[in-house]
């Protein structure tokens, strides 16, 4: 069965690659969008569609907008995919680095490979709309002096060559990417409850004293761990926030029932999605 599986950007990019990672052995065909709210846009639209979406980096930290557009949505979360960003220096075939006058990619790219092209004068930073596509737009154009920065994949895809690996200054640089499906197709996909060990909510709460520290002490006391708490405020209500978690939990049952002790304490409340936690980061 093939997957299709909504991207930001194109072909090639580190959405294509996630994809691709968190389906491997399947087929995959991917259905690029230029923006986040039009991939929410064409999951709504698309029932039979999955999406993938980035939520947060190890550098960069969270993804905030991307968060709203969950809560706003109808989709569910039914799985997590992390993977190292790991940058090359591709150009056409024949090419070598000392041919190269200009580097084009995605500003972050740029940023995060400052430190091996400020060591190479020669090549003007030029920034782009995406790394793929920097990559695809050089193999289109027969571009010669201009090389791209962009994941080994899109080097590949577009019949690059490939003029040094690993160029990014910090290694340590992962995304967590999260995999979206529709309420009546994500049965399919999800595992057993028995095999659910990580939750994805979103609540707020009264403005009062103690509101956030209650709800706490109910995760701590049922074995829930907090992995990540992210705080938004809210739009017209000065002072108040929208939290949006990640809990752990080694057993499902007694997830349940930390859910059902902290409902009473809560306003807004929605789960995003139940899933196995991942702990590829490859």
């Amino acid at each position: 069965m093939k997957r299709r599986v909504t991207i930001q950007g194109v072909a090639g990019c580190f959405h294509d690659a996630a994809a691709r990672g968190y389906f491997e052995g399947e087929e995959v065909e991917t259905v690029p969008c230029d923006s986040f709210p039009e991939l929410f846009e064409q999951l709504q639209a698309d029932a039979s569609l999955l999406g993938i979406v980035a939520i947060e980096n190890t550098i960069a930290g969270s993804l905030l907008p991307n968060h709203e557009l969950l809560r706003l949505g109808n989709h569910v979360i039914v799985g997590e995919y992390k993977k190292r960003i790991s940058h090359v220096l591709c150009a056409l075939k024949g090419q070598t680095i000392d041919d190269l006058t200009e580097v084009n990619s995605h500003p972050m790219a740029l940023m995060q490979c400052e430190q091996y092209l400020r060591r190479h004068p020669n090549m003007r930073m030029v920034e782009k709309f995406d790394t793929a596509g920097s990559a695809r737009e050089i193999a289109e154009k027969q571009l010669e002096g201009h090389g791209a920065v962009c994941g080994e994949l899109a080097a590949e895809l577009y019949g690059l060559d490939i003029l040094e690996r690993g160029i990014e200054t910090n290694k340590r640089n992962f995304t967590r990417f999260l995999v979206l499906a529709d309420p009546l197709t994500a049965p399919e996909l999800k595992p057993r409850d028995e095999e659910l060990n990580k939750a994805s909510v979103v609540f707020t709460l009264p403005h009062t004293h103690g509101a956030l520290s209650k709800v706490l002490t109910i995760f701590s006391f049922y074995d829930i761990n907090l992995s990540k708490i992210q705080s938004m405020p809210i739009l017209g209500r000065e002072w108040e926030y929208r939290f949006y978690v990640d809990l752990t939990f080694d057993s499902f049952v007694r997830y349940r029932q930390a859910i059902d002790a902290v409902r009473p304490l809560m306003n807004d409340f929605k789960v995003l999605g139940e899933y196995m936690e991942c702990n590829n980061e490859v």
